[in-house]
């Protein structure tokens, strides 16, 4: 067996045991050199319907032709970039987890390697068992994404009414309690939710990858200025939460609005504007607090009154909104979702001041343009490209 590989005793193997006795996924190892690739496929054969490519062209032709569940990734292929394979991996078909698998690592084709969509990054040499959890883990991951996908696909508005979401969340929180063996852990502001944040978490991620990657950043960015504005830590939980499922709405709207191109009509304008309200609805079975429900109902009211839903103005929008309002446009503007090129950081907090007092409380807005200058080497970095995600404009 190749040196890049340690072997140990691990219970991922009778993991693996036992999932090889009931259905086995498929993997497909995408490495160029003859060594590795036979060491990877005789650890991996015992457990999994295995296919190999040793060049990106040899693994899209399997991945159009067969049934793939995971992909093991080297990042050094002799005709093209592994990370250029991932994004295409990911555009084409989401529904395939990825593992990246390299010995020319860095932390940035790491940071890359999560951004583009990899569920793990793992550098060689690397223990086997260690790998063999990390592969169990991510086809449980996908198992529940599958199942999420599959339930949002199914036909019937699973939302309509309040009663309609309340049985709704009973049965999903039912089936994802028997997929999901792990709690809440990434991210601890969110432990007082830890019931709800994965299956809400899931959810956005089945919807749409950069729906869930977005709601993260302006998560991030508006802790950021719940920091600044000295909330207690509770408030900023509360923030942190409602600010990640601010955009839960669109997981009902998304599928009927946009083409591939990620193109909306004026018709699909108008009914996107609805997503705060849809959002609202959905979650009022959870009894979430009230804070997080005001920032998923108005987190698209400009401070001018301009906004939607309500045309609320000014002091009139709750605090909470008034910050997300902010930074979940601030990340629009720093990735390609309302333009074909996005903005520079500086370009970006040039545009949050220019439109102070009309879309943004002026007040926070300079607090924000002052923060993330400030912090801008640990902020969050940014998701790839979204040629789907819509936001549309009052």
């Amino acid at each position: 067996m190749s040196a890049m590989y340690e072997v140990t005793n691990s219970k991922g193997f009778q993991g693996l045991l036992m999932q090889a006795e009931t259905a086995k996924h498929s993997i497909l190892i995408v490495e160029d050199e003859t060594g590795p690739r036979d060491a990877l496929a005789m650890i991996l054969r015992p457990f999994f319907t295995l296919y190999t490519a040793d060049n990106a062209h040899a693994a899209l032709r399997i991945l159009k032709k067969e049934r793939i569940d995971l992909v093991t990734l080297d990042l050094k292929l002799p005709d093209r970039q592994g990370m250029d394979l991932l994004q295409e991996i990911k555009l084409e078909r989401e529904d395939v987890e990825v593992i990246i698998i390299t010995g020319y690592g860095s932390l940035k084709s790491a940071m890359d390697g999560i951004r583009y969509g990899a569920a793990v990054y793992l550098l060689k040499p690397f223990n086997v068992a260690e790998l063999i959890a990390l592969i169990q883990q991510t086809l449980e991951k996908k198992d529940r994404l599958d199942y999420l996908r599959n339930f949002l696909k199914s036909p019937g508005d699973k939302w309509g009414t309040e009663s309609d979401a309340g049985a709704t969340w009973k049965l999903l929180q039912n089936q994802y309690r028997s997929l999901a063996q792990t709690k809440w852990g990434p991210d601890q502001r969110f432990a007082a939710y830890s019931e709800l944040a994965p299956l809400l978490s899931d959810l956005m991620q089945a919807r749409d990858r950069e729906l869930f990657y977005h709601a993260g950043r302006v998560s991030d960015y508006s802790d950021l200025l719940g920091k600044r504005l000295n909330l207690t830590e509770a408030e900023r939980n509360v923030l942190a939460f409602g600010a990640f499922l601010h955009d839960i709405g669109k997981v009902v709207t998304e599928d009927r609005l946009l083409s591939k191109s990620g193109k909306l009509d004026p018709g699909g304008q108008e009914l996107l504007k609805h997503h705060p309200e849809i959002g609202a609805r959905m979650i009022r079975p959870l009894k979430l607090p009230a804070e997080a429900s005001q920032i998923i109902s108005y987190h698209h009211e400009w401070y001018d009154g301009s906004g939607y839903p309500d045309g609320l103005q000014g002091h009139g929008i709750p605090l909470f909104a008034r910050i997300v309002c902010l930074t979940q446009e601030f990340d629009h503007l720093m990735t390609d979702h309302h333009a074909h090129t996005p903005l520079s950081l500086e370009e970006a907090v040039a545009e949050v001041r220019r439109q102070a007092g009309t879309r943004f409380d002026p007040a926070l807005a300079e607090m924000f343009a002052r923060v993330v200058i400030e912090t801008k080497a640990s902020l969050p970095p940014m998701g790839t490209p979204s040629r789907r995600t819509a936001t549309p404009e009052p």
